[in-house]
């Protein structure tokens, strides 16, 4: 099997070859941890996960961090505005440490009802310290940083092929013209560590070139990766958003710092969710969580469902109507998938067509169709489907049976559904983050409450 993968960086779809064979590296922008993900964040990261278990599908060992942003990403994803760790602690009058935990917590229990696999290295920023002052004093010593009042910046003139990612060359800004400089040297350039303003309160700040600061969003993924992954590694992804600012930045300071080009073989990148032609915003508190649609009765593997009817690089838009029919096409699809049997009957065809849509860039609506139309005409069994599924993530074969849980988890199982009848959605939640703590996840169906083993 061939796997072809689109290239942000190339513009174009390559067939993939890992560095070393065999072994595939792989590092995912993960959750800036001041709030609840949206599902529009979790579209990319769904993305991410077929795309993780389709190398694995090809025979891979894949070598997958994730970062937890909890220090350091601004609110305009620059170099202004407060930090968003801080906003999250002011809004709910806890700490940014307590916050941080919280929202890391409801991060994790999300991906796990929509069936991503978990990284295989968390990497949270704040544990990385060390690491990042490092490659900022690396960039200085290298002469690609210079210090200001505000902080240390990179310089990006120092760099010919800064935006490589996104043709900036092609965006050429005038100095001044659109950007207010501040004490930076040119329009493009960014802060790799921030300084603490005098006037200013910090909860999240290091001491660090004789002054107390903090450090920029897009230099913790660059020293977590290298760390864990090395200074050449196979593919980096996140969203589409990510490209002409964090993920440009990350390449100019990483391969200023290493002398070493590319950094990353191959740049992925999931395209928009959006609702009424619009994208959702935290920062506005205009957004839908996986938690809304799950107490709107919603299975959330028919929110995944909805996901892989679309291509990761197409726009999708939201709506309640769409997530209505992907529910009854997946339930449909389970109810004809508890019908197979193993069989030696099947047409070995239909798993050449399944891999060559998957390994043409992640096709999951072509395989999804290749799966409907092998149902209907009787050539695929039970051991073919289940196989199928170990990519799509979609919990196809769930035969009626005890999953046998103690009388603990039961009994906690039994308050939450009183705590839901009386809506008391705190307890609710509660409850059901302690089940997750015992390795359950609970899921509300319009039958009810279903609970399966982590």
């Amino acid at each position: 099997m061939t796997l072809s993968l689109y290239n942000s960086l190339t513009k174009q779809k390559e067939e993939f070859t890992p560095i070393h064979d065999h072994e595939v590296s792989l590092y995912a922008c993960g959750p800036t941890v001041y709030h609840y993900a949206h599902i529009g964040n979790l579209r990319t990261y769904v993305f991410e996960d077929i795309l993780r278990r389709a190398l694995r599908f090809n025979g891979y060992k894949v070598k997958h961090v994730m970062n937890i942003t909890d220090v350091g990403h601004l609110t305009d994803d620059a170099d202004d505005g407060e930090d968003k760790m801080e906003k999250g602690s002011q809004r709910e009058g806890k700490t940014a440490w307590e916050i941080a935990e919280f929202y890391t917590d409801a991060f994790k229990h999300d991906i796990a009802l929509l069936d991503i696999l978990e990284p295989s290295i968390w990497a949270k920023a704040t544990d990385h310290i060390d690491e990042q002052i490092v490659l900022v004093q690396t960039l200085l010593d290298k002469g690609f940083a210079y210090q200001t009042n505000e902080g240390i910046y990179f310089d990006t003139t120092k760099v010919k092929d800064y935006g490589k990612l996104v043709d900036l060359h092609k965006q050429e800004l005038q100095a001044g013209a659109r950007v207010d400089l501040g004490e930076k040297k040119n329009p493009h350039d960014f802060a790799l560590w921030k300084f603490t303003k005098e006037e200013e309160s910090r909860q999240m700040e290091w001491d660090a070139f004789f002054k107390k600061g903090f450090p920029g969003w897009h230099v913790e993924c660059s020293a977590m990766s290298m760390k864990y992954l090395g200074d050449h590694f196979d593919i980096h992804c996140g969203g589409i958003d990510h490209k002409p600012v964090h993920h440009t930045n990350e390449i100019a300071q990483t391969e200023a710092a290493t002398g070493k080009k590319p950094w990353v073989n191959v740049w992925m990148h999931g395209e928009w969710l959006i609702v009424d032609e619009g994208k959702m915003s935290k920062s506005t508190g205009d957004f839908i969580t996986l938690q809304t649609l799950v107490e709107k009765g919603y299975d959330p593997l028919a929110y995944r469902y909805y996901l892989l009817q679309a291509h990761y690089r197409k726009q999708i838009n939201f709506s309640f109507e769409a997530l209505d029919a992907a529910a009854q096409g997946l339930k449909k699809l389970r109810q004809h998938v508890n019908k197979l049997t193993p069989s030696t009957n099947v047409d070995p065809h239909i798993r050449e067509l399944f891999n060559n849509a998957i390994n043409d860039d992640l096709n999951t609506p072509e395989a999804l169709a290749i799966l409907w139309t092998a149902i209907k005409e009787g050539s695929i069994d039970l051991n073919m489907l289940v196989e199928f599924d170990k990519v799509l993530g979609l919990h196809l074969h769930q035969p009626e049976k005890d999953i046998g849980i103690s009388e603990d988890i039961q009994t906690l199982v039994d308050a939450r559904a009183q705590a839901r009848t009386d809506k008391n959605w705190a307890d609710s939640d509660k409850l059901r983050d302690e089940i997750f703590a015992k390795g359950y996840i609970v899921e509300d169906t319009a039958d009810g409450q279903k609970v399966f083993a982590k």
